[in-house]
């Protein structure tokens, strides 16, 4: 009799691990499913190297957009600087003097880059596709 009593205590005494593997595997589930859908997403960005070979030379094609620190945008060195609802206009028309025009965009350093990207647009607006950045500031 006591020998039944210790082994319904040795019975007793052990841990039932089903439910926990239970969890453990959809927990695993759960996270290979998940990181199955993630996907991330980036700019390339080449390197300088490549760049040197393949600068953009400023030819009778190509307008010059420069943003200054106080965020005035010029086009092909002008003194008087364009107001921001004139810049798609004013792209257009260059653009349909040259369809195969080409922008090239000189920010100052302290630019906005809000401005930067609305000058952006508005040449893609405008039907160009060749835009360009140009690293220094003026």
């Amino acid at each position: 009799m006591k020998m039944q009593t210790n082994r319904a205590k040795i019975e007793a005494a052990k841990p039932d691990l089903t439910p926990m593997l239970d969890v453990v595997f959809i927990l695993l589930i759960f996270f290979v499913v998940t990181a199955s859908f993630l996907s991330e997403t980036a700019i390339a960005l080449a390197s300088t190297e490549a760049n040197e070979e393949t600068v953009v030379p400023l030819e009778s094609e190509s307008v010059l957009i420069t943003i200054d620190a106080d965020n005035r945008v010029r086009f092909n060195a002008q003194q008087r600087p364009v107001i921001e609802s004139q810049i798609l206009a004013n792209i257009a028309r260059y653009k349909a003097e040259n369809s195969g025009i080409g922008i090239v965009i000189s920010a100052d350093d302290l630019s906005a880059v809000s401005t930067l990207v609305r000058v952006m647009d508005a040449a893609r607006q405008a039907g160009v596709i060749n835009i360009s950045i140009l690293e220094s500031s003026i």
